[in-house]
């Protein structure tokens, strides 16, 4: 544990100091993916039966929460670490073969639009092209979302899995926040994918522990929320600091000295700490709930879906008020500050944590029906 936790110190360094570069690839560096696999990332969701750690959803999601006060790209796409539960919906037999020499398996890949898959023989021919490949760059996995006259369980989508090298990746993420995630287009042509290589995303896990009987898809909108929490607070800790020591050109009192500023800040903490706690409350309590045995019902899983739609939300207004209080010291593109309202501003803009999952969650506190995947 000592070798990991060393691991990453090295790694929060290394994309506190590199987020321009990551910019100007559009992508996380593939040395940057190395340090995520020896920090952990990648096997901590990952059952231990393959070798992984297995840890629990809010163990992962402190992990994602430190990497994104860093670097928010580099949280985001550290986030899709989570996919280990994701994946555990494919065969024990598929599973088997996917760690059998690594629990540190990447994967990423693109579901949008699905294409109609071709039936062949024991499987399918996929082909199509797939946007919103966050992290494709540095996966040895990907998967696409597909069309078949398969079962995919309750309208939710189903994704074919093939190596990296069966696809191309066209770079065409060009974007105001979250700029380095490298989430680029996804092209297929004419691959081949065993059926026993496809699984509903969302689906029923073939694992049966605590972690692996916790909501899926509501633990996919908690990866992506927390990067809004710690881009958030690295904004509020930029701004409190920037305060101290700014005087004005004008003559006028240091940021620090000003009524409005005071009452801002002391606010957007008080707004982040509740968020934040609202988030591991329900997270926490859902897989304490899942450890003693038994299951969640549709209101608590409802929780987590919740609290992850208030913690974006709250974060893109932390961010954004810290760049206001900041004034003409933040616009500037290379600022700190303007990097952090831009990037913390993307993350509720993401499906699983607009302004449609509140009505979803309404609709569930109602005793209404919601749409399929939620909660």
């Amino acid at each position: 544990m000592v070798e990991r936790a060393e691991a990453l110190a090295t790694l929060l360094a290394a994309v506190r100091e590199r987020h321009a570069e990551f910019t100007a690839r559009q992508s996380i560096s593939d040395d940057i993916v190395e340090l995520m696999k020896a920090a952990g990332v990648y096997r901590a969701l990952v059952a231990r039966r393959f070798g992984g750690d297995e840890r629990t959803p809010s163990e992962f999601l402190r992990l994602i929460e430190a990497i994104s006060i860093a670097d928010g790209s580099a949280g985001w796409v550290a986030s899709f670490g989570f996919s280990s539960v994701y994946l555990s919906a494919l065969p024990i037999a598929t599973l088997e073969q996917i760690y059998a020499h690594t629990p540190d398996v990447v994967f990423a890949g693109g579901i949008y639009p699905p294409q109609a898959a071709v039936a062949a023989d024991g499987g399918v021919r996929v082909s199509g092209r797939w946007a919103w490949g966050s992290g494709c760059t540095g996966a040895s996995l990907i998967g696409v979302g597909i069309k078949t006259d398969v079962n995919t369980g309750g309208g939710l989508p189903r994704i074919a899995v093939m190596p990296r090298q069966a696809v191309s990746i066209e770079p065409n993420w060009d974007v105001n926040g979250l700029k380095g995630t490298g989430s680029h287009d996804i092209v297929v042509e004419d691959v081949f994918v065993s059926l026993d290589w496809t699984f509903v995303r969302g689906g029923r896990s073939s694992l049966d522990t605590p972690l692996f009987r916790y909501p899926s898809l509501a633990l996919a909108a908690q990866v992506l929320a927390v990067v809004g929490l710690g881009v958030a607070r690295a904004a509020l800790d930029e701004i409190t600091a920037l305060a101290s020591g700014r005087s004005s050109i004008t003559g006028a009192p240091v940021l620090a000295d000003r009524a409005y500023v005071q009452i801002e800040i002391a606010k957007s903490e008080a707004a982040l700490r509740s968020a934040r706690a609202f988030f591991f409350e329900a997270t926490d309590d859902a897989y304490e709930r899942l450890a003693a045995g038994d299951d969640l019902d549709r209101e608590r899983t409802m929780l987590l879906r919740l609290a992850s739609s208030h913690a974006a939300r709250t974060g893109a207004e932390v961010a954004r008020a810290a760049y206001t209080m900041s004034g003409t010291t933040g616009i500037f593109t290379d600022h700190p500050i303007a990097r952090f309202m831009q990037d913390a501003i993307v993350v509720p803009a993401h499906a699983f944590l607009s302004e449609g999952t509140w009505q979803s969650a309404g609709r569930v506190l109602l005793g209404l029906d919601t749409p399929p995947g939620f909660p």
